[in-house]
């Protein structure tokens, strides 16, 4: 299993890996060292140094990305490899290939920051990807996961996969039994509390959240707008901890930092929202709908599959503080809203079972083998 960040694996990746392992597999971690390779070898998974850096491009550091991969996949000689994200995916596919891996799966959780950002730099690289996806995802010892049908039908409208190696798997699953309501409500005013948990960059709406946060307390709403998360120096679209400081001394956000237990934040949140501008499947829009919360995401590909239009939270546009505040105003002051949308959340989120997911992952797994026929008896 290979990713940008040892963080991405752990948190996403470990019930996975262990029901493999259960299975009689063994996993190998790849990716740069981070804070949690500690916590991988105490799992007792191996783990190996990727030494990747997600923000370069620099033609000489990508080519002894793309060596250091080929030396692990010559070494180790893996049955299947799977690749997160996008430089794991375009990197590990051909390193694959020359290294004589036979059964390869990519994910694609989301178009990433080359195609979401809007500089001159990214404009200019979008073609050269879609050319190099293209050839990698349509390999013949390829097997392509998607989270959602919205970049699924993107992909394949752009020639860039072949629907017969491709599988939908929404996100990576939700434990519903760590996700779970607790006894006791939270949900009643005066002091009502809103929640946005993601990855600290600007993709995930942070600027419109504190922009509506903003607007909501010079109404004079007495509401809490909690933010929880690390600052993603690996991005070239992070948010700063100057402008989190800035926040916090104005007033509009309380800064949670990173969280561990985040259902313990989920479960004391009257209203989780994300206002991302594209998604795979939202792993916390999963977590607050197994506990029982209503949500505000933006109507976008990913947030579209967990939250529904009136049933479970609203929906709004993408980039847009004044329509995420309206949203935000009409939840949080109807208090048959709140109970309607948080019992029809835990109801969807048993879509997204974590066992299911799991299950459907390690059939690809197996296709890939059979694919290539590569299936050790």
């Amino acid at each position: 299993m290979v990713a940008n960040t040892t963080w991405y694996l752990y948190n996403f990746r470990l019930p996975l890996a262990r029901y493999l392992r259960d299975l009689g597999y063994e996993v190998v971690f790849v990716s740069p060292k981070d804070a949690y390779v500690e916590r991988v070898n105490a799992e007792s998974f191996r783990w190996i140094d990727l030494g990747l850096d997600r923000r370069s491009l620099n033609p000489l550091k990508e080519l002894g990305a793309l060596l250091r991969f080929w030396n692990i996949y010559r070494s180790e000689k893996p049955d299947v490899c799977h690749h997160f994200t996008i430089k794991c995916v375009i990197y590990g596919t051909l390193a694959a290939k020359f290294a004589g891996v036979r059964a390869v799966v990519n994910a694609i959780t989301g178009l990433g920051h080359a195609f979401l950002g809007q500089g001159i730099l990214h404009k200019l690289l979008r073609p050269v990807l879609r050319f190099v996806y293209r050839k990698i995802l349509t390999a013949r010892r390829v097997q392509v996961i998607f989270q959602n049908g919205d970049d699924y039908r993107e992909f394949e409208d752009r020639k860039m996969v072949v629907p017969e190696k491709v599988t939908i798997i929404r996100g990576s699953g939700v434990n519903l039994h760590r996700f779970a309501p607790r006894p006791g409500s939270p949900d009643d005013p005066p002091s009502p509390t809103v929640l946005l948990a993601s990855r600290l960059i600007k993709e995930k709406g942070v600027v419109e959240y504190v922009e509506a946060a903003r607007q909501l307390r010079a109404e004079g709403m007495d509401v809490r707008f909690c933010l929880a998360g690390t600052v993603d120096t690996g991005n070239p679209s992070a948010i700063s901890q100057e402008m989190l400081d800035q926040w916090c001394e104005e007033g509009v956000i309380d800064y949670l930092g990173h969280i561990d237990r985040i259902e313990d934040v989920i479960h004391l949140a009257t209203l989780v929202v994300l206002p991302s501008y594209r998604e795979g499947t939202p792993r916390i829009l999963l977590e607050a709908a197994a506990i029982g919360k209503p949500i505000v995401a933006t109507d976008v590909p990913g947030c579209r599959e967990v939250v529904k239009q009136g049933v479970n939270g609203l929906l709004v546009p993408a980039a847009n503080a004044d329509a995420l505040a309206a949203a935000m105003r009409t939840v949080l002051t109807n208090p048959d809203l709140l109970q309607k949308f948080g019992l029809n959340s835990r109801e969807i989120a048993q879509d997204f079972c974590e066992s299911k997911v799991i299950t459907q992952t390690a059939e690809v797994y197996l296709k890939a083998q059979q694919k290539a026929g590569s299936v050790r008896h």
